[in-house]
């Protein structure tokens, strides 16, 4: 095909799937335009603002607002600690998000106008005039807004891809392509920086608060107005029964994720690798310490260095199809491990007017691997939350950065590490003056070249031990494509039946799940062939033919195991033993059970089904005894049913609120424009009964939510074993659901 007939195809496919997604994916072209443009206006945000969050190793906070290292340490402490219950509260707004508007779309304007204004804030308070102790409470004044309104909204950013779409490779690709593009917002920053510091200061620095007030303002602000495009343009995709009402509380969303071993996989990747980016430091310092090069010379360093986290975009989707998330990162990771080392002898050499380029070819090709492993965290995390649903029947995102949380305890714990080195290798007011600085900031200790060569030193070998820890918790990673692929099939099904059941089946819904199903059946009981080493193109062709043949068979073996649970013997035993909890009723189920954790501990555990069998037993049980717990604190005489269906009225009630706000805001816009101040004054005051009427629906919703979760955690066994016969009774009608399937079928043709 000639450069003219591919540019045509691609100009054809564009409109085509402009609005609506090609057949087997959930994005539009649009929505990844959208999302991708959309995002260089967030990462605008992101640039400015994480120059503002408190960290050991922060040269705005340190080196230029003049906060020491130990100062720093102690006000990070503090503003860790504070971001728990924030986080908190975040993490179960989320979960219990429920809006026409989607799950994170809403907060990509609530939480950003306030992230926005703290940024500004931030950078035009007087430092120059406050004594130490001010300009600490000052930093952490704005740091604990941050906790809450950025964290939430940056979440809210990089999650929104685990709910555009459950296909794992179209999540890899639009994240390819959205990084890409989202990146040239720091990537322009970084270039123009240096250039535009000179021109503000007639400085080599970039040290001076007065570049900052000049630059962030109109980044943050220009920064939000094209982030509204990702609001705007995208709409949210979450694999579940239509039917299906979630409204839980934090403490049950917690005991939800310990189950799921991927999380604790990842985060402790992240946890043990807490030294890697020690060395992050050094080219900047290079540059402004030990002025090893001019303003124009460190734009191109900075360009350079930046431009090396372009390139794993264009790569990254066809090394992900070939080998697969878990080979990539642990080939990354060893690969960063040499490439770290190597700046060692670079360091040293510290003087020489040709240092800074080497650091430079060694950063680039560090950050080059390092992109490549980073590229895969937001797809990873989505395959978790896809497996987090899978394993417990709820999709509890929120929740994830709330467990997290655990990591902050453990940066706690070692984030003195830092700062020791720094103290240790000479960084500290003791060396300064003693270098004939006076001592009010520290940092100045760096012009000294031998002190400069050996702090460097110690944070390039502290950086090896970090990549070293990090890699690995990798190895243990086994979440395959084809198993996420396999695991977003079965939910597909699940909801199918959980529909067909409550009556609400939606034809498209039927078609493309019935079609799984059908595949499932033709593919299942076929055996895998083997991969023969490729001698031509034929051969080639034929292989890759057999690999998505093998892929086809190993996911219809999982959803065919879905599909026949009940026929097995574990799967008869755990219906009989529903049927009996479901006999004995809300207040006899638990003497029902008769199952002990000696007995769960003892279960199989050789393949990965067994595994996954005596998990859900050892869960059972712990589900019982919190249960039992929860009955003698809240129903001493009993438990009395909670009926969930006040949910539906009160989301109903809560939508068409929401919808009468929107349409009196715009008709007040209107009337504005038209300088009608009557109608403006009765507008004004309908929307404050539609506030008033909001806010009662809203403590409506969080007393039934209360109420629900408190009969949730006393009744889990009884709820589960209910949940259990109405899947089998569902289960039973599949001839049905290709009855529907083919009458549906007819029409859509």
């Amino acid at each position: 095909m000639t450069v003219t007939k591919k540019a045509r195809s691609l100009l054809a496919d564009l409109k085509r799937y402009w609005n609506t997604p090609p057949k087997g994916r959930y994005m539009s072209f649009k929505e990844i335009a959208s999302l991708s443009f959309g995002g260089i206006g967030v990462k605008f945000i992101v640039h400015c603002i994480s120059q503002m969050i408190i960290a050991v190793g922060n040269t705005l906070i340190g080196n230029t607002i003049g906060i020491d290292p130990s100062a720093l340490y102690v006000i990070y402490i503090i503003s860790v600690l504070s971001g728990f219950p924030l986080t908190a509260i975040r993490a179960k707004m989320i979960d219990n998000t429920r809006s026409m508007k989607g799950k994170y779309r809403p907060y990509l304007i609530t939480m950003g106008i306030p992230t926005v204004l703290l940024g500004a804030g931030f950078i035009w308070m007087p430092y120059e005039s406050m004594t130490l102790f001010t300009k600490c409470a000052v930093v952490l004044a704005f740091n604990i807004g941050f906790q809450f309104f950025y964290n939430f909204y940056n979440d809210a950013y990089d999650s929104l891809i685990n709910v555009l779409s459950p296909n794992s490779i179209e999540r890899s690709d639009v994240l390819s392509i959205k990084s890409v593009v989202e990146n040239f917002s720091p990537s322009i920053a970084n270039i123009f920086l240096p250039l535009a510091a000179r021109l503000i200061t007639g400085q080599d620095t970039l040290y001076d608060l007065k570049i900052y007030r000049v630059l962030f303002p109109p980044m943050l602000v220009v920064g939000f107005l094209i982030s509204v495009l990702v609001y705007v343009n995208t709409q949210e995709k979450i694999v579940q029964a239509k039917t299906h009402v979630i409204q839980i509380k934090f403490t049950d969303a917690f005991r939800a994720i310990v189950r799921n071993k991927y999380f604790w996989i990842i985060s402790l990747a992240g946890w043990l690798g807490f030294l890697e980016g020690s060395f992050n430091s050094i080219l900047g310092w290079m540059y402004n310490y030990q002025h090893a090069c001019t303003a124009a010379q460190y734009s191109l360093v900075i360009a350079i260095a930046g431009n090396a986290s372009f390139w794993p975009n264009l790569v990254a989707p066809y090394f992900i199809r070939k080998y697969g998330k878990k080979k990539i990162l642990i080939f990354t990771n060893i690969l960063n491990i040499g490439f770290i080392l190597l700046m060692l002898p670079i360091v040293k050499a510290t003087g020489k007017s040709y240092i800074i380029w080497l650091l430079l070819g060694c950063t680039f090709v560090n950050q080059f691997i390092t992109s490549l492993g980073h590229l895969l965290n937001p797809s990873i995390n989505a395959d978790i939350r896809d497996y987090q649903q899978y394993i417990t029947g709820e999709r509890i995102d929120g929740m994830f950065a709330a467990v997290g949380l655990i990591g902050n305890v453990i940066t706690l714990a070692t984030g003195f590490v830092l700062p020791a080195l720094y103290e240790k290798s000479g960084l500290n007011r003791s060396v300064a003056l003693s270098l004939g600085y006076d001592g009010s900031n520290v940092y100045d200790v760096l012009y000294h070249q031998d002190y400069f060569v050996k702090i460097g030193s110690v944070l390039v070998l502290a950086s090896v031990v970090g990549a070293i820890l990090n890699v690995i918790p990798f190895f243990f990673y086994d979440l395959t494509e084809t198993r996420q692929k396999a695991m977003v099939r079965v939910l597909k099904i699940r909801a199918l039946f959980e529909d067909y059941g409550n009556n609400v089946l939606e034809d498209n819904v039927l078609i493309e799940a019935a079609e799984l199903i059908r595949e499932a059946q033709e593919y299942a009981d076929r055996e895998p062939l083997p991969i023969n080493p490729p001698t031509d193109k034929a051969a080639k062709a034929e292989n890759k033919r057999i690999r998505e043949e093998n892929e086809k068979i190993e996911i219809a073996r999982l959803v065919m195991q879905e599909l026949t649970k009940y026929d097995t013997d574990y799967g008869k035993a755990q219906l009989e033993e529903a049927r009996r909890i479901g006999e004995a009723g809300l207040n006899g189920y638990a003497a029902v059970i008769q199952l002990t954790r000696a007995q769960a501990k003892a279960m199989p555990k050789t393949t990965e089904l067994e595994k996954e069998r005596r998990r859900a037993a050892l869960m059972r049980l712990t589900d019982l005894k919190a249960a039992k717990k929860a009955v003698k604190k809240h129903y001493p005489n009993g438990i009395a049913a909670f009926d969930s269906s006040v949910f539906e009225t009160l989301f109903r009630a809560e939508d068409e609120n929401e919808e009468r706000i929107h349409e009196a805001l715009g008709a007040l816009k209107q009337a504005r424009e038209r300088k009608d101040s009557q109608a403006a004054a009765q507008l004004k005051a309908a929307l404050r009964e539609l506030r008033l009427e909001k806010a009662k629906i809203d403590r409506e919703i969080k007393t039934a939510t209360e109420q629900n979760s408190r009969f949730y955690r006393a009744s889990k066994p009884y709820q589960d074993a209910h949940k259990t016969l109405v899947q089998y009774e569902n289960y039973q009608h599949l001839e049905t659901i290709f009855a529907l399937y083919d009458k549906a079928k007819a029409v859509a043709e």
